[in-house]
């Protein structure tokens, strides 16, 4: 048994002499020299760190990841260049950290789904050589834009599922209220006060007074804790405060109950959790010329 320790030992030493020996020397004859090798040194502050935090890599392999810098420092021919730059921007495109943020980019918290190498780099190579292109460039960013906006939604409805309920229970029971009205796209309001003022369109900016609550009554916003109207144009806000002002005569104070497919959807907007339904108290103060 004793033999056998002996020569792993040896072997070990031998494993770790050959990788210092791989070592690049440093000289530092000049001042450039020691400028060089300070560069160096800088250049590893907190890189270990990085390595397995960040990068998730084992530094059990912290002789290979040498290895692979001194590699990359040492190729300079075009073909080498060309190869680096290869691994360079393919463990960018289709790499682990890659594969990782994009999983957590679409799927959020579901393990279950993940995106597909395999397609992800015959796409690249289909568009670097312009060759059985199934789709162009300017396509494939509208259908990201699309499946990543539908994969979220699904996933968002999935895990808000109760609040989405919610909001229809409230909405339910609210409209049979007395005072409340309900539109055809299924806002509800109640007017507090009505104003005689003018009714502003789609294009007019607007001044209100507004509170903002969730359906368990909790204040998300206020104008009034504040001491300051907010100015807006009547059709850069939800959806449920457009139709509203498009109805309000200036003057008036109405309150909203707003369907979370007129409010913020599927956004997570902090407080405002995806699909909620919304209350709003608002008071039209004047329209802006």
């Amino acid at each position: 048994m004793k033999k056998v320790s002996i020569l792993a030992a040896v072997a070990i030493a031998t494993g770790l002499a050959s990788c210092t020996a791989q070592a690049p020397k440093a000289t530092l004859k000049t001042d450039v020299d020691s400028l060089s090798y300070a560069i160096g040194i800088s250049q590893t502050n907190g890189l270990k760190d990085y390595l397995s935090q960040r990068m998730e890599m084992d530094t059990a392999y912290i002789a290979d990841f040498l290895k692979g810098v001194n590699d990359a420092a040492n190729k300079t021919s075009k073909k080498d260049q060309a190869y680096l730059l290869g691994l360079q921007i393919g463990s960018q495109m289709a790499g682990p950290q890659a594969i990782k943020g994009m999983n957590h980019q679409l799927f959020a918290d579901d393990s279950t789904m993940t995106v597909n190498k395999s397609d992800i780099l015959a796409g690249v190579f289909a568009g670097v050589l312009n060759k059985d292109m199934k789709i162009t460039p300017e396509e494939a960013q509208v259908l990201i834009q699309k499946m990543m906006e539908s994969i979220k939604g699904k996933a968002a409805e999935k895990k808000y599922a109760d609040n989405k309920a919610a909001g229809e229970k409230f909405l339910a029971e609210n409209k049979t209220k007395e005072g409340v009205k309900t539109t055809a796209s299924g806002l509800q309001y109640k007017v507090i006060t009505e104003g005689k003022g003018e009714i502003p369109n789609d294009t007019c900016k607007v001044k209100v007074n507004y509170r903002g609550k969730l359906i368990d009554g909790t204040e998300f916003e206020s104008t009034y804790t504040r001491n300051e109207p907010f100015v807006t144009n009547v059709g850069g806000v939800i959806k449920g405060w457009t139709e509203a002002l498009k109805m309000m005569p200036v003057g008036s104070k109405w309150e909203l109950y707003i369907p979370q497919e007129l409010a913020y959807g599927s956004r997570d907007m902090g407080q405002i959790k995806p699909f909620s339904a919304l209350v709003f108290e608002i008071e039209l103060l004047d329209i802006e010329k």
